[in-house]
């Protein structure tokens, strides 16, 4: 079991940065992937980045590459999302995920419980 537990959501100005964080309970972290997925008012849930579990390998949507980074501190049990030049199209509620591949479309075997975040124009 591993449970995930988001911080670092808010508000922000459009062009401005953010950095959420994911703190993973459990000492098996390091064997998931982990990703990023997001939610905006009456849309579906949406994949945003992901990172394999040795970070070797990162995955971003179209929409965010150059923008997001994702990376993760094993040592930490952490996950965490690097996001810059922030446009309001990006407000949504972030959740964190973890799975046994890196994955951007699921399955995902874990998720955390998510964190809004709100970008004004």
């Amino acid at each position: 079991q591993v449970q995930l537990v988001e911080s670092g959501g808010g508000l922000v100005q459009a062009g401005g940065s953010l950095r959420l964080s994911c703190a993973a309970s459990g000492r098996t972290f390091r064997r998931y992937a982990m990703g990023w997925f997001r939610q905006a008012p009456g849309k579906e849930r949406e994949f945003v980045a992901a990172i394999s579990w040795s970070g070797s390998v990162r995955r971003y949507a179209d929409s965010v590459e150059g923008r997001f980074t994702i990376s993760r501190d094993n040592a930490k049990n952490t996950v965490y999302l690097q996001m810059n030049s922030l446009k309001p199209e990006d407000t949504a509620v972030y959740y964190c995920a973890a799975s046994t591949y890196i994955t951007t479309t699921g399955p995902v075997d874990f998720w955390g419980q998510g964190t809004q975040v709100t970008v004004s124009s």
